[in-house]
């Protein structure tokens, strides 16, 4: 007698949609079932990885993820063409850093311009990531889809506050966007109903449903992504029928976890080798969540996460996948010496 396990049925599915133009465009999305369920569904499209780079030179980065970039961080353009040849990113994000108010407030021409250089230099999908500045981003956001007409850039964040002008470039110019709300799926629906209101086709918007680095801010968004599957998958809502996307390496490394170095935390052992696991952990979490398409920083969690998503897509086996390869001299923590002692060392009969 045979074993027949249940298989769920779904009444909608994830639109495709495609990044990028011409023989390097990437096409997302398109499942029919749960992530990886493939005995449920189809899943045509695999996840794909963005590295990031940014605009300018980064401040506060531990050497761990700096380390293999210290050659191109003053030049995007080198930056980028170095992710995508040497380290196989699938798509480039360019984050937009420097035109936050806060930190250099850079003008939206100067925005346009490294966007122009990035889009040159390399052959694959570029998202551009603004700085989360409503009133900013709405400026720069629509310069760069002006200057770059008929690049199909995927630009963001967009919420409801600087929707229409964001949105109305976009499709004057030929961009897909990002849609963003704070971790919560009925806000979710809301800016893509607006979007789709404007006037912009569906077939042009990506979800970003807010990324948490690490604890609950993980576990809240995990959730919520949850329930963006359900509802487009078993509710058939196709307001959210849509892929989806984490900014997840910004967000891990900015984490002071990622950053303590093995003198100020040794109980949290070999800080590069800690802050690269903590991202591709982290990552895997959001593929189970439904993930399209994963914001990465360090070469080495791109590696293990790529080896993942092969895995789970076409089988194999895990003892086949490289370790980390450090880049970085070994820390060594002596454990033994910083482990509290047994409760009972005095006076145990």
């Amino acid at each position: 007698m045979s074993l027949e396990f249940f298989k769920e049925s779904y009444s909608g599915g994830i639109k495709e949609i495609t990044l990028g133009k011409g023989k390097s465009s990437v096409t997302v999305g398109g499942e029919t079932c749960y992530p990886f369920y493939q005995f449920e569904g189809k899943m045509p499209n695999k996840p794909k990885i963005a590295m990031e780079i940014w605009d300018m030179e980064p401040d506060e980065w531990p050497e761990s993820a700096l380390s293999h970039f210290k050659d191109v961080v003053s030049d995007p353009a080198a930056w980028a063409k170095k992710c995508v040849d040497t380290f196989g990113a699938d798509m480039i994000v360019l984050q937009l850093k420097s035109t936050d108010p806060n930190i250099k407030d850079s003008s939206p021409k100067d925005a346009a311009a490294t966007v122009k250089k990035v889009s040159k230099a390399v052959n694959v999908p570029l998202i551009v990531w603004g700085s989360a500045n409503v009133q900013k981003d709405e400026e720069v956001l629509k310069k760069v889809s002006e200057e770059c007409e008929g690049a199909n850039l995927t630009l963001g964040p967009v919420d409801d506050k600087n929707h229409k002008g964001i949105g109305a470039s976009a499709m004057g110019f030929g961009h897909t966007i990002i849609s963003s709300s704070p971790i919560d799926v009925n806000l979710a629906k809301q800016v893509n109903i607006l979007l789709e209101n404007l006037g912009v086709s569906m077939d042009r918007i990506i979800i970003d449903p807010t990324t948490g680095g690490l604890g609950y801010g993980m576990e809240y968004s995990y959730s919520v992504m949850e329930r963006l599957r359900m509802a487009a998958l078993n509710q058939g809502d196709d307001k959210l029928q849509l892929p989806l996307i984490n900014n997840l390496g910004n967000e891990i490394w900015k984490c002071k976890e990622a950053k303590l170095s093995a003198k100020e935390a040794p109980e949290l052992g070999d800080p590069e080798k800690r802050g690269i696991l903590m991202e591709a952990v982290g990552a895997v979490t959001y593929l189970m969540a439904g993930s399209n398409i994963l914001i990465m920083r360090h070469p080495e969690a791109v590696k293990m996460v790529k080896a993942f998503i092969d895995l789970c897509s076409d089988g194999g086996s895990a003892t086949d996948v490289a370790p980390i390869k450090k880049e970085l001299a070994d820390t060594k923590v002596d454990l033994a010496k910083i482990s509290p002692k047994p409760a009972c060392e005095e006076g145990c009969s």
